[in-house]
């Protein structure tokens, strides 16, 4: 009996004890890959990480340790244990962000999804589903804004379109008609010289005629003198 009391006192002891040490530990540990942007993850496998600037490595189990090991911040992407770190929400539902990793449990929701303010100092609820909601609706109603506009500049495209194809046909006809009354105008001229060239050869046929006259009557007076 007495061994069995000492031995639930043992135990009680050992129980407070634990009760006293958890106490003294944070009720929230860093996952290790958190604020990583997931096509970086690769990166982080393996067991030695270098530093992206190539100043050191660090082990994988210093990862999101809350101590920067890497003056870049490489090795806390979930903490803000370095001020260059950059942590990633991955907000799903919503577009995914960047920001520095100083804003980590800063007491403010920068991360739609909460993610960023994981040690509960603060309550972030979940309000990428509605962001992106309402970032889908106003791009829906910018869509169907362009849609409108680009339908209205179609029919007036084809407006445009219509009213020079007519120009143009309007244009052709004009031309063809211009040049038709130069011919027109052309077979007149033609028509109005040739009279007068033949009216110029016949002019000198009968000049040529009457001089031939006129030489043959003078020759016939000097042949009637050297007789007489």
């Amino acid at each position: 009996m007495m061994k069995g009391f000492g031995l639930y006192s043992v135990y009680r002891q050992a129980f407070l004890l634990l009760g006293l040490f958890t106490c003294g530990v944070p009720a929230f540990s860093t996952p290790a890959m958190l604020g990583i942007d997931p096509q970086e993850k690769g990166y982080y496998e393996s067991k030695k990480i270098m530093c992206k600037d190539g100043s050191k490595s660090f082990s994988r189990d210093r990862l999101n340790d809350d101590f920067c090991d890497c003056a870049d911040g490489t090795d806390e992407p979930g903490t803000s244990a370095c001020p260059e770190g950059k942590f990633y929400c991955t907000n799903t539902g919503h577009a995914p962000i960047l920001m520095s990793s100083s804003r980590v449990n800063d007491g403010i929701c920068d991360c739609c999804d909460g993610s960023d303010e994981y040690y509960g100092k603060i309550r972030c609820p979940n309000t990428c589903r509605k962001a992106g909601k309402v970032v889908t609706e106003k791009l829906l109603e910018k869509f169907l804004v362009n849609k409108e506009r680009f339908s209205i500049d179609k029919q007036e495209r084809e407006h445009a379109k219509r009213k020079f194809l007519s120009e143009e046909t309007a244009l052709r006809s004009t031309k063809q008609e211009d040049k038709k009354l130069k011919d027109t105008i052309q077979k007149l001229k033609d028509l109005k010289v040739l009279p007068l060239l033949e009216l110029a050869i016949v002019a000198s046929i009968l000049v040529f005629s009457q001089c031939s006259s006129c030489c043959r009557h003078g020759r016939q007076r000097q042949s009637r003198r050297r007789r007489l």
